[in-house]
């Protein structure tokens, strides 16, 4: 497989980022933000790209990938609805829309979150509207709504209260574990869930926390 991973710098996208690269039949890996993971990897390039609203500049360099693993996102903690919509809306359409018209038979899996379309809240509204319009394009789209989310492998947080929630807390993971677990992954089990996903190892096209980790341990290569 040949994959794209949006978003590579964050949490989850350096555990998807991670997996692909550990991956013995993924042959390549493109990963695409606003600023490069500075790692290096014989199947790793790089694209840093300033405006995530407009792909038309490096839309050639989009071409002839069989997955998009996108992990691009923000809290939307003490932020308005326009600015989360940009983030969690108008990038991933920005993606999703002409990579499902170069190639309607990639997968494309969007992490979205544990709630998404219940109640009135706002991230979930936005959320939910992503969902829907990924949903619709005409390629194999998978939403993941994970719930908490373990860093391993010296993974962390680009988001400064997260880490140190995360900080505070770890002495308490294996208590979370326990009591939140139809709620609980890890950024490997991310990584993995979607690498079977892209393999077509996945009966559901929404999945919850227990569905990823279910689905992180089929069969695997």
């Amino acid at each position: 497989m040949k994959v794209i991973v949006f978003g590579a710098t964050g949490m989850i996208g350096q555990g998807v980022l991670r997996e692909c690269l550990l991956a013995s039949d993924v042959e390549a890996v493109l990963t695409v933000g606003r600023a490069p993971t500075r790692q290096r990897h014989a199947k790793l390039r790089e694209i840093a790209h300033a405006d995530l609203s407009d792909l038309t500049p490096i839309a050639g360099e989009l071409s002839g990938y069989d997955a998009c693993f996108f992990c691009l996102g923000v809290s939307s903690v003490g932020m308005n609805e326009a600015d989360y919509k940009r983030i969690t809306y108008d990038y991933t359409l920005a993606a999703a829309r002409p990579l499902a018209a170069d190639n309607p038979d990639l997968t494309f899996v969007f992490v979205s979150g544990a709630g998404t379309g219940r109640g009135n809240a706002m991230w979930s509204r936005v959320k939910k509207q992503a969902e829907d319009d990924v949903r619709a394009l005409p390629f194999r789209a998978y939403m993941f709504r994970p719930g908490f989310v373990q860093p391993l492998h010296g993974i962390t947080s680009r988001t400064r209260l997260y880490r140190v929630l995360y900080g505070v807390f770890r002495p308490l993971v294996p208590v979370f574990r326990r009591l939140l677990r139809k709620q609980f992954t890890t950024t490997e089990a991310m990584g993995l869930a979607m690498l079977n996903a892209a393999r077509g190892r996945s009966t559901k096209r929404v999945l919850d926390s227990p569905d990823i980790n279910e689905l992180a341990s089929a069969h695997a290569v």
